[in-house]
C-alpha cells in the first residue's frame, strides 16, 4: 500500500527530489509539496539578478509546475508546526497534514531587529526576490542623484552585495557611495589571498570597507554604527549571516550548535526516523558544515535514495560531506574571486567559470518551462 510522502520547501537539498516525483507517485506513493512561493530563486546567482547580469526567471524554478506535472499535490503555505509523535504539520493557512516520512529544506533567513525591519530603506538579503524587489526601488531612486548605499555583513553575501549594487547603479546611469560594513574583519574565515584580491577589487570602485564595526541602528535616512559612528544613507543592506527556521525549536525537536534540526549522517532527524532534512536548516550530527550551497547540492541525490528507502523500510545511505569546495564570489565588475584548495585567482576567468557552473546547475533542475 502506497505511503505519504511530504516534501517541505524547495531549496537546493530537495531540487533532485523534485525533479524526481514521478518515481515516488509510480510507485503508488501519495505526494505533496509545501512551499512558501510556487518559485524558488537560486541564491547562487542573485546578487547577479540585482545588479541586471541574470534575468529573474533565469535564476528560478518553477516549484508548482515541477510537482504538479509529477503527479504530486502543490500547496502554497508555511509549515508552523511539527507534531512528530502524532506525524502531522500545522500550516499557517490552519490546515493540517499527516505524513508518513516527511523532509524539509526550509532554508534559513537574515535575523535582524524587527525595529530595522520596519524601516522601508533596510532590506535583508533573504529572501533572494528581495534582490528583485530592491534593484526596482534603487532604479527608480537614482533621478540624477547620488545613492548613498551600506551593506552590513562582511562575509561572501555581503561582498558579492556590495559589488553588484555598484555595477547596478552605474549600468544605469547613476552615481554611488557605497560603505560596507564588515563587522570585525572582512571575510575573517578565509585566507589574505582571498581577502587582498576582493578588497582590491572594491577598493578600485571607491567602495568603502569599515572594519571593527557592525550596524546597530537604521533611523531618519542614516545608519550608527557601533562605534558610535553615524552615515548618511538611502539603503541598507542586511547580509549579517543566516540562522535556521525557529520552525524546529518551535515544534520540540532536538538542535544543533547552529540551531538547526539536528541530523544524523543519513540526513534523518536524530529523534524521529521518518523527518529528514538537508540545507541551510539542518545541522549534521556527524560534523559542522558552512552554510554553503556546495553542501545542499550534494545531499539531493542521498536525500531521494533515502526518502525512497524510508518508504520502502530499507536501509540508508550515509552522506559523506566532501573535505573541500570551490566558493566563486561575483565581483559585479565582470570578474570573481575563486578560491578551491589553496587556489586563489580572480578576474574575468574567474566569472566565466562561476557563471558556467551555475548556468549548469540551472539547466538541469529548470525543467518545467521557466526559460521562454
Amino acid at each position: 500500500m502506497g505511503k505519504h510522502l511530504v516534501v517541505v520547501g524547495a531549496g537546493h537539498a530537495h531540487l533532485t527530489v523534485l525533479k524526481n516525483l514521478q518515481s515516488f507517485t509510480n510507485s503508488g506513493h501519495e505526494v505533496t509539496v509545501v512551499s512558501s512561493s510556487s518559485l524558488h530563486y537560486y541564491s547562487g546567482m542573485g546578487p547577479g539578478m540585482l545588479s541586471g547580469i541574470y534575468r529573474p526567471e533565469e535564476i528560478r524554478f518553477n516549484v508548482r509546475k515541477m510537482a504538479e506535472d509529477r503527479g504530486a499535490v502543490f500547496v502554497e503555505d508555511y509549515v508552523i508546526k511539527i507534531l512528530p509523535q502524532e506525524k502531522k504539520i500545522h500550516l499557517q493557512s490552519g490546515a493540517e497534514l499527516s505524513y508518513d516520512v516527511i523532509s524539509f529544506n526550509t532554508g534559513s533567513f537574515v535575523p535582524v531587529d524587527q525595529q530595522l525591519l520596519a524601516d522601508e530603506s533596510v532590506i535583508t538579503v533573504k529572501p533572494i526576490e528581495n534582490l528583485f524587489k530592491a534593484r526596482r526601488k534603487i532604479i527608480d531612486a537614482l533621478n540624477g542623484r547620488e545613492l548613498k548605499m551600506t551593506v552590513a555583513g562582511g562575509g561572501p553575501a555581503g561582498v558579492e552585495v556590495a559589488g553588484n549594487l555598484h555595477r547596478l547603479v552605474k549600468s544605469n546611469g547613476g552615481q554611488c557611495h557605497i560603505r560596507l560594513v564588515a563587522g570585525s574583519r572582512l571575510l575573517s574565515q578565509f585566507n589574505d589571498g582571498v581577502r587582498r584580491r576582493v578588497i582590491n577589487s572594491l577598493h578600485r570602485r571607491n567602495i568603502d570597507i569599515i572594519e571593527a564595526a557592525k550596524v546597530a541602528a537604521v533611523e531618519n535616512g542614516s545608519v550608527a554604527l557601533s562605534d558610535g559612528t553615524r552615515l548618511k544613507t538611502d539603503f541598507v543592506f542586511m547580509a549579517t549571516g543566516v540562522r535556521p527556521s525557529p520552525l524546529f525549536e518551535d515544534s520540540g525537536l532536538r538542535l544543533g550548535p547552529d540551531r538547526g534540526m539536528l541530523v544524523n549522517q543519513f540526513l534523518q532527524c536524530v529523534d524521529y526516523n521518518e523527518i529528514f532534512g538537508g540545507g541551510d536548516c539542518i545541522s549534521f550530527k556527524p560534523q559542522p558544515l558552512a552554510k554553503v550551497g556546495v553542501y545542499a547540492v550534494r545531499q539531493n541525490p542521498v536525500l531521494l535514495q533515502n526518502l525512497m528507502h524510508a518508504l520502502k523500510g530499507e536501509n540508508l545511505q550515509a552522506f559523506i560531506p566532501q573535505k573541500s569546495y570551490l566558493l566563486a564570489f561575483n565581483m559585479g565588475d565582470g570578474s570573481a574571486v575563486v578560491y578551491w584548495h589553496s587556489l586563489v585567482f580572480d578576474g574575468k576567468l574567474g566569472f566565466a567559470l562561476k557563471n558556467h557552473i551555475d548556468r549548469k546547475f540551472m539547466k538541469n533542475f529548470q525543467v518545467s518551462g521557466e526559460i521562454r
